[in-house]
């Protein structure tokens, strides 16, 4: 564990009971949160290269348009 966070248990273990579990829960949800994304990112990474060699070919053929986000 790294310094930092045994500094924010630390801090935390002196707070009430009912703060605790409330800082508790939402740790574990940001955990939660964090994994699920790191999964969808690693399931997406082919699709995103793919899209991307698409975007680079479109570009060098000249398919493709320069436009602000007020004209997409």
């Amino acid at each position: 564990m790294t310094q930092i966070l045994e500094k924010a248990f630390a801090k935390a273990a002196a707070m009430p009971a009912e703060l605790q579990e409330q800082l508790a829960q939402q740790l574990l949800e940001d955990i939660e949160g964090e994994m699920k994304w790191d999964k969808t990112l690693a399931k997406s990474q082919r699709l995103l290269e793919r899209m991307a060699r698409s975007a680079k070919q479109a570009r060098k053929q000249g398919r493709t348009h320069k436009k602000g986000f007020d004209e997409l």
